[in-house]
């Protein structure tokens, strides 16, 4: 599991990318990457494209981001999901909270 952030050149866009197991043993440092800004960016955006694996505590994860980052008016989008991946997020009706490419 790793995870890397990276602030647009604006500074207007967080995009977290996730390696590997996307579950509880991520917290903190998912945590990390959306906490440790000085400015909060307008957009986030979730790059699942190298996970393999998604839980409950991911969707967690997920869903205090989007508490962070305004809820309602949050504008945070998950891209590059794997199959199995979308099929947890569709399940989980998550369609309805992010913008899931």
């Amino acid at each position: 599991m790793a995870i890397s952030a990276e602030t647009s050149a604006t500074g207007d866009e967080l995009t977290i990318a996730v390696t590997g197991r996307f579950d509880f043993s991520s917290h903190q440092q998912f945590r990390d990457a959306y906490e440790a800004l000085e400015t909060a960016p307008e957009r986030y955006r979730i790059d699942l494209r190298e996970a393999n694996y998604i839980d409950s505590s991911a969707l967690g994860m997920l869903l205090l981001l989007r508490d962070y980052a305004g809820g309602d008016n949050a504008v945070v989008e998950i891209v590059n999901c794997t199959a199995d991946v979308r099929k947890i997020l569709s399940i989980s009706n998550f369609e309805q909270l992010f913008t899931i490419h």
